[in-house]
This record gives structure tokens, C-alpha cells and sequence, in this order.
């Protein structure tokens, strides 16, 4: 089973989204492993986009992480990156197919509502920023045997 870290941004909290992007996540048969309402470090923000530091909006995307609640999360499934990635949609809210988060809900390409790991290699890396192995949960669910074929 994979995990990923999904972040709702600041915009999405403000806008009060969390309710519906959590829902699309479990309407695809991801697995909340764990969460927590937080605000962002500079620290951590910096550590989080670490990979962009050379581009041009590195410094607009760590404030804008750091500059009002998110909600941190981990999901679990068979192909979780993948499908959260499917999920989210494209950066570009012009770019999004609806029926994605972001092709539903976004009006700006840096804030763009939600974050999701782009790969496997890159979740190992993002998760234990925001959570200890502690807080990140394994268990069964009912429905596991049929959502994982």
C-alpha cells in the first residue's frame, strides 16, 4: 500500500473546501491514515518546496504555505500518488479537467487549493515533515477486499 501526503491549502480552508476535497479522496477509495489542522512553519514550508528553491516562486509558494491554516494529511492505497494526483488535477486551473479539485474549485495556479505527492519517492520524503511514524495509521476497513481487486 502506498501513502501520500495531500495538503489543503490555505485558500481551501478559507474558502471552507475541506469537507468536499476530503470527500473526494474517500470517493475513490483512499484511506485516511492521518491528519491534523496546523499552521506551516517558514521552517518547514522551506523544507516542503525545498526541491524549488532555484525557480522563481519558491519564495511566493513557502509564504503562502506558511500564512494561514492547512490541513495535513495522509492517504493509504493500492497506487495512492497516482490516484490522488488524478484526483487533484492539474496545477493550472485552466489546464484541470473537471470532475478534479482543481478543475472544480481553482482560480489561481500557485494557489491551487491542495497538494499531493507527486511520487512515491517524493511522499517518503514529505510525510515525516508533518508526522511521526506514531501518527500515521494502518488499519482494515470492511471494504478493503473490494475496493482492492
Amino acid at each position: 500500500m502506498q501513502k501520500s501526503l495531500i495538503i489543503i491549502k490555505p485558500d481551501a480552508v478559507q474558502r471552507g473546501l475541506c469537507g468536499d476535497i476530503i470527500k473526494r479522496f474517500e470517493n475513490k477509495g483512499l484511506k485516511l491514515a492521518a491528519s491534523k489542522f496546523m499552521l506551516v512553519s517558514r521552517e518547514t514550508a522551506e523544507k516542503h518546496y525545498a526541491v524549488h528553491k532555484d525557480k522563481p516562486f519558491y519564495e511566493k509558494v513557502c509564504k503562502y504555505l506558511a500564512s494561514s491554516p492547512v490541513l495535513v494529511m495522509v492517504w493509504r492505497g493500492k497506487d495512492a500518488v497516482e490516484l490522488a494526483r488524478r484526483v487533484i488535477g492539474a496545477t493550472s486551473p485552466f489546464e484541470a479537467s473537471p470532475g478534479t479539485i482543481r478543475g472544480d474549485f481553482s482560480l489561481s495556479k500557485t494557489c491551487n487549493l491542495v497538494h499531493g505527492s507527486d511520487s512515491v519517492e517524493t511522499a517518503k520524503y514529505e510525510i515525516p515533515l508533518f508526522f511521526s511514524e506514531e501518527e500515521v495509521l494502518s488499519y482494515d476497513l470492511c471494504t478493503d477486499d473490494w475496493l482492492d481487486e
